[in-house]
């Protein structure tokens, strides 16, 4: 277990997220007693490794872990990226850097990650039986008043709340990604959560400078992923379909709401392509959907099968850290050189 370094990409994004406390109503209840310093963040991924990174950046003790050193070292590096992001785009002191780095720890020990812990978040893939199966194996090295949250995207806290061992101090926590601009956190219960629970999972999002969403019902997808996966689909489905190809469907999205830094080909590199898969094939079964099954079968073939992760990894439908979307030239009019060019892309030859 080592105490070690973050960091990220080169991706070019400006605007700085802004506080809000919308959630007045918090402050009507009795003031929050239990400690929220100790974070232990499970799973080292795309989200995960934000989630990690910004807690500690705001002042938390976080706990990283992954069942591989793999991961662990991946998401190590991810972060000494993360370092040069947050001083471009949040304006941190290399002091702020190194104290973020100092509040952090790795480990593929299980136990170590759960056995101080006053919040942990789930953040392993979307694979119900793999999040089953850490909940179970999690439960017998809690504290009692520790307060287990899923960061999942598209599953319902009540499908894993009596595996969690604590059904009144589970809920849902789930973050975008980008989270130091994309800075919300959505929040949702099951039937069996407690009050106190939510007063506490609130009161720690706005402490780690997130916009709580409640979300009023159960509901897979949430709030961002409802719209968002249906988004993606569509826009692979295009792909999938011979029907248009990712910078054009970028293009278009980008031109449309104009401001936007990326479009739908470049969101499914940000999030990481196993995520896009794992979403798009457990929905796609779930539901016998076929188009979306062909979805997730054309990532596994172009992307996962070539060991193409997305942003992360370096290249995903672009090639990171320089992707064609942030060309400055990405959405101006073409010259009309480029006549014939197009021409062959319309003709599909």
């Amino acid at each position: 277990m080592t105490r070690d370094p973050p960091g990220y990409h080169d991706l070019q994004t400006s605007a700085e997220p802004r506080q809000h406390c919308w959630i007045s109503l918090i402050h009507k209840g009795p003031k929050m007693t239990q400690s929220t310093q100790q974070l232990s963040v499970l799973g080292a991924g795309v989200l995960g490794g934000q989630i990690g990174w910004h807690s500690a950046f705001k002042g938390k003790n976080v706990t990283i872990y992954d069942i591989s050193e793999e991961s662990l070292e991946r998401c190590r590096k991810t972060h000494a990226n993360y370092a040069q992001q947050y001083i471009k785009d949040l304006g941190a002191s290399n002091s702020d850097i190194e104290k973020t780095r100092r509040r952090i720890i790795y480990t593929t020990d299980l136990q170590d990650a759960g056995d101080s812990a006053d919040i942990v978040i789930e953040a392993v893939p979307e694979i119900p039986k793999i999040k089953i199966d850490l909940y179970e194996k999690l439960a017998k090295y809690l504290p009692d008043h520790t307060i287990v949250a899923t960061n999942s995207s598209t599953l319902l806290p009540s499908e894993f709340a009596q595996h969690t061992g604590r059904p009144d101090r589970f809920c849902a926590l789930h973050f975008a990604n980008l989270i130091w601009i994309s800075n919300l956190a959505e929040i949702m219960v099951h039937p069996d959560t407690s009050e106190e629970t939510v007063r506490i999972i609130t009161e720690f999002a706005i402490e780690i400078g997130m916009v709580p969403i409640p979300v009023l019902k159960e509901k897979n997808g949430y709030v961002l992923n409802t719209w968002l996966v249906a988004l993606l689909n569509s826009s692979q489905s295009l792909i999938t379909n011979g029907v248009s190809r990712p910078e054009e469907i970028d293009r278009t999205f980008m031109i449309v709401n104009r401001g936007t830094k990326f479009g739908p080909c470049g969101m499914m590199d940000i999030i990481g392509m196993k995520t896009c898969y794992d979403i798009l094939h457990h929905w796609g079964e779930h539901d016998n959907d076929e188009q979306m099954k062909k979805n997730a079968d054309y990532i596994k073939t172009h992307f996962l099968d070539k060991g193409k992760q997305g942003m992360l990894g370096g290249e995903g439908y672009y090639t990171y850290p320089k992707p064609e979307f942030l060309a400055k030239n990405f959405l101006e009019v073409p010259d009309k050189s480029m006549v014939n060019e197009i021409v062959r892309n319309v003709l599909n030859k």
